[in-house]
């Protein structure tokens, strides 16, 4: 990924993104690709979710559990290497070699909505 800025964007553009509060149940190295994690999700909704995040390299799945993370809920689902990923942990780097999920900065109700309040790396954000 370049460090040049990408071209501005309206606010309704944003505000197309339904960013919630989902809590980690179960992740796990993703059978079939060395870079992604496969990471159950609770919610809020009765289904839960399933996301792959190319997390790996930074994270131990069992560290993740328990964590509340902030997803882009509405992404249409994609295969990603024969897994179905329902969405995208939001994830933050200054491009040294650890990236950081946004995790929620307290207990915030899983499936909520979130506009600001979540932390990368001890630094609150939003």
């Amino acid at each position: 990924m370049s460090n040049e800025p990408l071209p501005a964007i309206k606010f309704e553009d944003f505000a197309k993104l339904d960013l919630r509060v989902a809590t980690v149940l179960s992740a796990e190295p993703h059978p079939n690709a060395d870079k992604l994690l496969k990471i159950r999700l609770d919610d809020g909704t009765p289904e839960g979710r399933q996301v792959c995040a190319g997390i790996r390299a930074w994270y131990d799945p069992a560290t993740l559990v328990g964590k509340q993370v902030i997803i882009v809920a509405n992404l249409e689902p994609r295969q990603l290497r024969g897994e179905v990923s329902q969405g995208m942990i939001l994830a933050a780097s200054d491009l040294k070699p650890l990236a950081e999920v946004v995790a929620n900065s307290g207990d915030a109700t899983v499936g909520g909505a979130t506009v600001g309040g979540a932390t990368v790396g001890g630094a609150t954000v939003g």
